[in-house]
C-alpha cells in the first residue's frame, strides 16, 4: 500500500539571532517563534508523514502547552513520527519540500538538513528533496513577518514487498 501525505507550516520572526529551518541553525537577524524550535520545514514534513499514515497531526502527539515539548528541537519530534511509521510497518519512500522566506537564502543549507533528516528518518537522503522560494515580496512573508514550508512526502508500508 503506497500513501501520500502534505504538510505545511508558517512561523512568525521575532527576537534572536538565527532560524532553525531544517534542523539547522542558520544565522540571521532575526529568530522564528514557535513552542518548540519554530522549525517550519521540520514541521511540514512531519505533518505529511502522520497525514500519509493516517495519524492525524503534530498537535495530536505534540500539542502546545504540553511543557514536555517546550523548547524542542524539532529533529527530535522528526525522530519520533519515524518511530510512529515504523511501529505501524510504514517506510517513507520520498519526501519533496519547499521553504517559503524572502531571507535567509536557503540553498546554501539544504546537505546539511537533508542529512540531518535523513538520520532522523534512517532514510537515505537521496530520497529527500528541498527547495527555496520567495514569496516576491508579497504578504506575510514577502514583508519578512515570517516564514513558512510545504511538504509532501510517500511512504510505503511494508506489506506490500511480502
Amino acid at each position: 500500500m503506497i500513501r501520500v501525505g502534505i504538510g505545511y507550516d508558517i512561523h512568525r520572526l521575532g527576537a534572536g539571532s538565527f532560524c532553525q529551518i531544517g534542523g539547522v541553525a542558520i544565522p540571521h537577524e532575526r529568530g522564528l517563534i514557535g513552542y518548540s524550535d519554530g522549525d517550519p520545514l521540520l514541521h511540514a514534513i512531519c505533518d505529511a508523514l502522520l497525514g500519509a499514515a493516517g495519524l492525524g497531526d503534530m498537535g495530536r502527539y505534540f500539542p502546545e502547552g504540553d511543557i514536555k515539548w517546550k523548547g524542542v528541537a524539532s529533529l527530535v519530534l522528526l525522530t519520533e513520527v519515524g518511530k510512529m511509521l515504523v511501529r505501524r510497518q510504514f517506510h517513507v519512500v520520498n519526501i519533496d519540500a519547499v521553504v517559503i522566506a524572502e531571507r535567509p537564502r536557503i540553498a546554501p543549507h539544504v546537505d546539511a538538513m537533508k542529512e540531518g533528516i535523513s538520520r532522523s528518518l534512517s532514510i537515505d537522503p537521496a530520497g529527500i528533496n528541498i527547495k527555496a522560494t520567495t514569496n516576491e515580496k508579497i504578504g506575510f512573508i514577502g514583508r519578512e513577518e515570517g516564514i513558512a514550508a510545504q511538504a509532501v512526502c510517500i511512504i510505503e508500508h511494508d506489506s506490500i514487498h511480502h
